[in-house]
This record gives C-alpha cells, sequence and structure tokens, in this order.
C-alpha cells in the first residue's frame, strides 16, 4: 500500500486528551454513583498533572531545540502545543462545570459540603483558628519578595497563596508566597464530619498572623507544574541507583510547564508570577474552584455505602481454594494444567501473592527469579523474597528503578532486599524491563521443574484491586526454559536469544506481530485480528493493520488509552473498528488473538505486558506468552465480546477521529457483565 498519508494517522498527545474527556464524562453519568463521579474528576484531574510533567514538558523541550519537523500525523511540535492548550482549556471549564454545577450541589444534598471559612459559625471558626495554632502555624514560612528577599522557588505541584500587603504607616505594597503545607488533610473535615473546609483557605483566614502589624489587601492560591521529563545517562553512570538518585533531586528544579491561578488574579499579580516562572499566557489555566482537584479523592473514600460502588469481592478459583484448604500444594495444582486469572475480578492476593508465598516458604524450592515494575509500599511479594533469600534460597530480582514515579518507591524496596541477600539487579542499558514474569526451580521427586506466572500487569497489590488484569500460572517446560534464558539474558551476558513459546521485546516482538498480520492478510476475507490494549500509535505497525484492512480482514480493536489509527475510512481502514471503556475499573489487560495464527482456521491467543508503542516494541523487554487451553480462550473470547458488544455502554472511534459514545449508558456495563460471569463461574 505503500506510505500513509500523515491525515490518516492522529496525534498522540490529542489522542490522550480525548482519553481523559472519556474519564471525565464518567463524572457526567448520572447512573454512577455521586462519589464514583466524584473520584473521576480527581482522577482526570491527576491525569492531567502527570500530561503536563511529561508530555507538555517534552514538546516544550523539542520547540527550545529548535525541532520544526512534523511528526508521524503531520503536526509540528509547536502546532501541537496550541492544539494542546485549547483542548486543556476545553477540558478544565468542562470539569469546573460538572464540579460547580452539578457535584457539589448533589453532595450537599447528601450532607457532604465544602464550605469557606466566612461561611461558619463561631463554633466552626474558633475550630479551623485553632487548627491553625496548633498544627499550621509553628510550619508556615511567609516569603516576601523585595529588594532584599528574592522570589522564592515554587516546587512542583505545590499549592501556594500569593499574598499582598501594606505598610499602614506608609502604605508600600509587597508581596509574598505562602506555601501550603502537605503535612495535613487538604480537606479539612468540621467536628461535623461532614462539612469540609479546604486547607489554604484555613491559612487565607488567618493570614493576619503570619504577618502582625501590616495590612492584608488581597490573597490568591496559585499552583506551579515543573518538567519531570528527565533520563538517566546509564552509559555515563557508574552506579544506576545513585544516578536516579541524583536525577530524582534534579526533578524538584525543573522547569515550570503549567501555571494554574485562581479566577480572577489581579493581572499585576498573573504577570509578576509568568515573569518569575518563566512562562507565557498560554501556560496559564485559571480556575473557579479548588485548584488541584485531586483533592476530591478524600470526599470519593467516604464511608457512604449508598453513593458508592457496590463492592465487588474478588474470587478465588476453585484450584486456588483447594490450596488454601491444603489440599494440594501450588505445584502440584501446575502440574495437573495451567491456572488462568483475571484480576480484580479474581484475587491477587489468593493467587499471585500466595503463589510467591508457597515457593518462598517451600523447602524443596531451590530459586525465585522475578521482575518488579511498580511495587506498593506495603509489597507482600517483596516480603515473601526477602523471607526466601534470608532461608538460603536463590533469589533474583530485576527492579526497574526507571518506572516513572515510582522511582523512589523501587529504590527502597531494592535496598530492603539486598539488605536480605537477594540479587537486585537493575535491567539493561538503554532498556526499561517492562515485563512481569516469575519463575520458580522445584527439586520435585523426578527432578528438577520450573514453575512460571506471566502477566499483564504490575507485582503491585494497591493497583490489582482497581487494574483490570490477566495472569497465566504454568508449569510448561518450554515456557519455563524460555524464562530461564530470559532471566539469564537480563542478568547476564547472554546474547543468545531463542524462544520457543513467549514473545520477547525488543528483538522478537515487532517482526513477530508483523508475521502474524501479513498471514492474516493471505487469509484475505477469512482473516481477523483483535487486539486490547492500553495503547496504539506505532505508525508500522498501523500501517500494516491498514494494509490487512484493505484486503478484507476483520480488525476489532479495544483501546482504553491513545489511539493513533484512523478506523473506518473507506479504502484504508473500513474494516477496522475501535473500542474503548471506561469503568469501576481501569482496562489494562494486553490481549491478541488472531484467527489464523497457529494454522488456517486456528487461532492463536497471546496475552502480556507489550502495548503497540514505539517504545514497547523497540525500547522495553516485554513478554508475550500464547494461551492454549481451550477453556481459557474461551475466558479471553468472553472478555473481548463483552467489551464489544453493540448494546454496551462504550465509546467508538469514528473515521473524523472523534469519540461517541455507543450503547445505552443505564445498561448493563461491560465490566459488571464480566463480574457477574465470574461469579457463576
Amino acid at each position: 500500500m505503500g506510505d500513509v498519508d500523515v491525515d490518516a494517522l492522529l496525534n498522540r498527545e490529542l489522542s490522550w486528551l480525548d482519553f481523559n474527556s472519556r474519564v471525565l464524562a464518567q463524572a457526567r453519568e448520572q447512573q454512577v454513583p455521586l462519589l464514583e463521579r466524584v473520584k473521576f474528576v480527581a482522577i482526570c484531574s491527576a491525569n492531567l498533572d502527570e500530561f503536563f510533567q511529561v508530555r507538555v514538558s517534552a514538546l516544550k523541550n523539542q520547540v527550545d531545540a529548535g525541532i520544526t519537523a512534523p511528526g508521524p500525523d503531520g503536526r509540528s511540535p509547536a502546532r501541537v502545543l496550541l492544539e494542546v492548550g485549547d483542548l486543556v482549556a476545553d477540558l478544565v471549564a468542562e470539569q469546573e462545570r460538572i464540579v460547580i454545577g452539578d457535584l457539589l450541589p448533589a453532595m450537599r444534598a447528601e450532607g457532604i459540603e465544602l464550605v469557606s471559612p466566612a461561611s461558619l459559625d463561631d463554633r466552626g471558626r474558633e475550630e479551623i483558628a485553632a487548627l491553625f495554632r496548633d498544627r499550621l502555624f509553628p510550619v508556615l514560612t511567609p516569603l516576601a519578595v523585595d529588594p532584599a528577599h528574592p522570589f522564592p522557588y515554587i516546587s512542583n505541584l505545590s499549592l501556594n497563596l500569593a499574598v499582598m500587603v501594606s505598610d499602614p504607616e506608609d502604605g508600600e505594597r509587597r508581596f509574598a508566597r505562602v506555601k501550603v503545607p502537605s503535612l495535613l488533610p487538604r480537606l479539612i473535615a468540621l467536628s461535623d464530619g461532614v462539612r469540609f473546609v479546604p486547607l489554604e483557605e484555613v491559612i487565607a483566614a488567618q493570614l493576619g498572623d503570619l504577618f502582625p502589624g501590616m495590612r492584608i489587601e488581597e490573597h490568591w492560591f496559585f499552583r506551579v507544574t515543573r518538567n519531570t521529563d528527565f533520563t538517566v545517562a546509564e552509559d555515563e553512570a557508574e552506579d544506576l541507583l545513585e544516578a536516579l538518585e541524583i536525577e530524582l533531586r534534579r526533578r524538584r528544579f525543573g522547569r515550570a510547564v503549567r501555571l494554574e491561578a485562581q479566577a480572577g488574579m489581579p493581572s499585576e499579580m498573573l504577570s509578576m508570577l509568568l515573569d518569575e516562572l518563566d512562562l507565557d499566557q498560554d501556560d496559564v489555566t485559571l480556575h473557579r474552584t479548588l485548584i488541584d482537584l485531586t483533592a476530591l479523592f478524600q470526599l470519593a473514600a467516604l464511608e457512604r455505602p449508598a453513593l458508592r460502588d457496590e463492592p465487588w469481592r474478588g474470587t478465588t478459583p476453585s484450584r486456588a481454594q483447594a490450596i488454601a484448604r491444603g489440599e494440594k500444594t501450588w505445584f502440584e495444582a501446575l502440574r495437573e494444567r495451567d491456572l488462568f486469572v483475571h484480576h480484580p475480578y479474581e484475587s491477587f492476593g489468593k493467587t499471585v501473592e500466595s503463589f510467591v508465598a508457597a515457593a518462598a516458604d517451600d523447602p524443596k524450592v531451590q530459586s525465585i527469579k522475578m521482575t518488579l515494575y511498580r511495587m506498593s509500599d506495603d509489597s507482600d511479594i517483596a516480603d515473601s523474597l526477602a523471607r526466601a533469600a534470608e532461608r538460603g534460597v536463590q533469589v533474583a530480582v530485576l527492579v526497574e528503578l526507571k518506572a516513572r514515579f515510582d522511582e523512589q518507591s523501587n529504590i527502597t524496596w531494592a535496598r530492603k532486599l539486598e539488605r536480605s541477600g537477594v540479587h537486585v539487579m537493575f535491567g539493561l542499558v538503554g532498556l526499561k524491563t517492562h515485563s512481569k514474569c516469575a519463575l520458580v526451580v522445584r527439586d520435585d521427586e523426578d527432578g528438577l521443574h520450573r514453575y512460571a506466572h506471566i502477566g499483564t500487569g504490575n507485582y503491585n497489590s494497591r493497583t490489582a484491586r482497581v487494574y483490570e488484569d490477566i495472569g497465566l500460572f504454568t508449569a510448561d517446560p518450554e515456557i519455563g526454559a524460555d524464562l530461564g534464558e530470559l532471566f539469564n539474558h537480563l542478568t547476564g551476558y547472554s546474547k543468545e536469544e531463542k524462544y520457543r513459546k513467549i514473545v520477547v521485546a525488543p528483538t522478537q516482538l515487532r517482526p513477530r506481530l508483523h508475521e502474524l498480520i501479513d498471514n492474516e492478510i493471505a487469509c484475505g476475507t477469512a482473516g481477523e485480528i483483535t487486539a486490547k490494549a492500553n495503547s496504539i500509535v506505532d505508525p508500522d505497525l498501523i500501517r500494516a493493520l491498514y494494509r490487512a484492512s484493505a484486503v478484507g480482514v476483520r480488525i476489532n480493536l479495544v483501546v482504553r488509552g491513545i489511539c493513533c489509527l484512523r478506523p473506518g475510512v473507506p479504502g484504508l481502514s473500513e474494516n477496522i473498528r475501535v473500542r474503548s471503556v471506561v469503568g469501576r475499573y481501569l482496562e489494562h489487560s494486553r490481549i491478541l488473538r488472531f484467527a489464523n495464527g497457529s494454522g488456517r482456521g486456528k487461532p492463536l491467543y497471546l496475552i502480556g505486558s507489550a502495548d503497540l508503542m514505539e517504545r514497547n516494541l523497540d525500547r522495553r523487554v516485554e513478554v508475550l506468552v500464547p494461551v492454549r487451553d481451550r477453556g481459557h480462550r474461551t475466558r479471553l473470547d468472553n472478555v473481548l465480546e463483552e467489551l464489544q458488544a453493540d448494546d454496551a455502554a462504550a465509546w467508538e472511534l469514528g473515521s473524523d477521529g472523534q469519540w461517541v459514545r455507543r450503547g445505552d449508558p443505564s445498561a448493563v456495563h461491560p465490566q459488571t457483565r464480566i463480574h457477574r460471569l465470574n461469579q457463576r463461574r
């Protein structure tokens, strides 16, 4: 088909903002419980914070470097920044409209209220005055700006008060900045437990105590976002751990990329902030309600069951129940048959954590090897690994230090594991290790056997409660041998990478995907490709999918976030359909199904850690594993079918690049259907 016209590719950053709009849309859905709607507003804000820290920062760096060459979609970095600015302004305006016009009144009707100090009675005012006196005043540091005091450094994502004071004797005006500390909750609950005062307003109400003898003329709230998109020069670092710690400290001083300010801030004050932060007017968002709506996570977590989703308790597979009852061991169960798990519908603790704990405590286990990408602060898995090492098991763990925003947690765990005797490695130079796999070697009665887990999600008990992911436990000798060779490659100096069943990036995955797509192309209208991913960005693979569509291959894509493929274009992609589902769980699993991948008429199913992005295919260590059990394939089919059902509440991407709501929002959500299927099972 030749090169694809740039109009056939959508922009990555703009597509991501479309995804965040789909997240925010959940806050408008009346059938979603009130506090869950509040949560989606908070998620939208958290997503925007990360977007500015990383993606907008990268675009600004490109513009500063004089890069004008268009990207795959034909847009230059400068043009993308302009379009991003327009979309963000619309998104923030819609977010505030929902909060002010809908959610705050709805919460008030349920007895949950955000209030200002001025609206409080004497008792309420005394409460916040006492809080200020006892907990805030000792730690607050007002910083004046004058010839003797330069403009203070404003740290990333910190909330601040811009205060204008004047001397009552000579009328001289001075600017001062007060940082809102993070030692207290952002929303202060009054004694009645249902009214909340923003912490910054508690401080604002007591500013006279911070500037005694001065006249408080005005105060305004603002927040700064800084660039956190730094790269560790691994090839120049003798110690990656030390280099990354230095880089984390540097991030505190990254360039400012966004200023969030309270609507109504005088132009003189706003201009001063922009000058000091080296920002332009285009970098400002003005807010009529709380700056940093991630504060609403606090309200979303209130114990009000009637205003939240009905809890879904993750089930335990029957075979895992038998293991828990002591009827058989994990190793006996896996020698009989593979085990498929689907989180959070099925318990992470009773499966993955249980498997690692069993390996840690089994006297016949000789070694445990794992990749760890994002770890929770209270990781039972890390505790199990440390326990195994302390009793003499050979434990080798590859901790990915460069997992963005989890670097410090991973550094902490790496050091704890090392102190326990675990062999800790930090991966390959130039590559992130993003794969999710564990390998246990046990001395069984008939010799050494390998037991493995390969999944789509991180070994993180906290995110496993809200991230939808799939995992496969297996005692398949070939998969075990493959993982053994993979770990040797990751921890040693081996260069040979020949695997029997698993597919590994960056060496194999891209050519293997092209091979599988070409195979479906050869089948013509009998070809079919189904993929579920977080993102589809890679232009090379998108072109391959367009070629497949052109010969009649049916292609169904379920994409949670970014999609740069434009479906439904006559002569290009009319056989491609793209769906997106947003719900109580974050759709995180990656599933690939090729109708003729194992031979004509014989499907191939793959699950694993890789999205269809250049970074996953070329710059990360990723692992996909085939799913061969008929029952497990049926479960994968059930998931894909429910997410793509015509009556499912979902979003569909049109040929114009716009996402359109499909299905009846009041109908049973696809995730609810999957939950019910799991309960019946």
